[in-house]
């Protein structure tokens, strides 16, 4: 020990020999503290439950008009939590927008390849359908029910939707979406046995 003014003070290996008998102490009162491990971190191949493999996410692309901005919102909820990868091309308040600069956004990320589905929605559905279908490769359709919804994908196939949010209640919208998309999620573009698609608007 190092003395100093009359008191005697421990040398810096007395001091960590010191805190090496109380922790040996402790452990020796605690067992399972010596084989204690702190959880594995998951790994590269780890899926967090409930998270749906970025491979399996179907893209789509939705937009709205101030008059379908409430309705879009919802039906992007209900896809987000299915499991799609969804494409907001707005708009996102009530402020008025134009309805074809939506309808445009979302049929321009359908025909590049960005999302495999479009659905857009404005008061009656009508006018964003016919600017939708100004674009090269999109089929776009307006349906007001489900079995307008089937028919549109299983004979026309469409690949973009369009609802009049003046028209049909939540309920009813996210019903169409549901029938509209398939039991498969969307995946599948033509019937087994179909042919060919209907002549698209980039034929010559």
């Amino acid at each position: 020990m190092h003395e100093g003014r009359g008191r005697a003070f421990p040398s810096e290996g007395e001091v960590r020999d010191l805190v090496r008998r109380i922790v040996d102490a402790t452990l020796d009162g605690d067992p399972a503290a010596r084989t204690r491990e702190a959880p594995a971190a998951p790994g590269p191949d780890t899926t967090v439950a409930g998270s749906v493999p970025a491979p399996d996410r179907v893209a789509i692309a939705i937009g709205a008009d101030h008059g379908g901005v409430a309705l879009k919102d919802r039906i992007g909820e209900m896809l987000t939590t299915t499991g799609f990868a969804v494409h907001d091309c707005g708009t996102h308040g009530s402020d008025p927008v134009d309805y074809p600069d939506v309808a445009h956004a979302v049929a321009r990320l359908v025909a590049d390849g960005t999302c495999r589905w479009g659905i857009i929605l404005d008061g009656a559905g009508i006018g964003s359908c016919m600017v939708a279908n100004k674009v090269p490769g999109i089929r776009a359709a307006l349906c007001h029910d489900l079995s307008s919804a089937r028919n549109s994908r299983e004979h026309n196939h469409a690949n973009v939707l369009t609802l009049g949010a003046r028209f049909i209640g939540e309920g009813l919208a996210i019903e169409i979406v549901r029938a509209w998309l398939g039991p498969n999620g969307g995946r599948a573009v033509t019937r087994p046995g179909s042919r060919r698609s209907p002549r698209s608007n980039d034929a010559t």
